[in-house]
Parts: C-alpha cells; sequence; structure tokens
C-alpha cells in the first residue's frame, strides 16, 4: 500500500490490486486498525480529517541523507 497523492492511494492486498480513492480508504482503514487504543484511532481519525479538508499541513520533504558528511 502506498499514498500516492491526496486521496489517492495504490495497493496490492494478496493479489488484489485496487488504485485511487478507493485504496486510500483502504489505507486508513488499515493504518487506524493498527493502532492500539481505541482513543488513539478517534484522534488520529479526527487529526487525519482536519487536515484533509483544512489543507494546511506543512509538508515533509526529504532532500538529502544527513550523514553523509
Amino acid at each position: 500500500m502506498a499514498i500516492v497523492g491526496r486521496g489517492t492511494a495504490v495497493a496490492d492486498l494478496r493479489g488484489i490490486h485496487i488504485a485511487g480513492f478507493w485504496a486510500w480508504l483502504a489505507w486508513l482503514f488499515v493504518h487506524l486498525i493498527n493502532l492500539v487504543v481505541f482513543e488513539n484511532r478517534v484522534l488520529v481519525l479526527i487529526q487525519w480529517g482536519w487536515y484533509y479538508f483544512r489543507r494546511d499541513r506543512a509538508a515533509r520533504l526529504i532532500t538529502g541523507d544527513r550523514y553523509t558528511r
């Protein structure tokens, strides 16, 4: 499973290939289910929803290896 863009993902689940919005929802579900405490699931879902609709989340960019010096 991989997120490709906003609301878009790809997934290969035991021979089932899905892409687009449905793969994104599957990614969301799998990651929420793997959280241990129910309260954490709710909080993460609320945070993800907030960031999704507000579009104000800062970008996380990987620009190079900081240990190469």
